[in-house]
């Protein structure tokens, strides 16, 4: 991926399709907590859903250099584990849906 930031904007407008609301509503609920790794009580996707609930609320011109790395991070994990879709579990309750929800991706919403 490119390091322009341009780029990196709209991979991450393609690969957050969850809103600001719907995404914190969704980082409220047990299915969100039960995945993910979680060395200090809160995984590594729920931090980063609240981060990218911080930068879908700024305008584009208010976003910094640690905004844009978080995207850009966003944005690989979400390519990722899409490429890697669970092969026997039901996809609507697998822990593959919700982690990357906890990304701010929900793989069920048709673009």
């Amino acid at each position: 991926m490119s390091d322009d930031r341009e780029a990196i904007y709209q991979d991450f407008r393609d690969s957050v399709n969850m809103a600001p609301k719907e995404l914190e509503e969704w980082l409220e609920s047990d299915e969100s907590r039960s995945v993910g790794d979680s060395s200090d009580g809160e995984s590594t996707g729920h931090r980063s859903g609240r981060r990218i609930v911080e930068i879908k609320r700024k305008r584009k011109a208010e976003l910094d250099d640690n905004d844009y790395s978080h995207m850009k991070k966003v944005n690989q994990y979400v390519a990722r584990h899409l490429r890697q879709p669970p092969q026997k579990e039901d996809r609507k309750t697998s822990r593959w849906r919700y982690s990357l929800m906890n990304w701010g991706h929900d793989p069920l919403k048709s673009s």
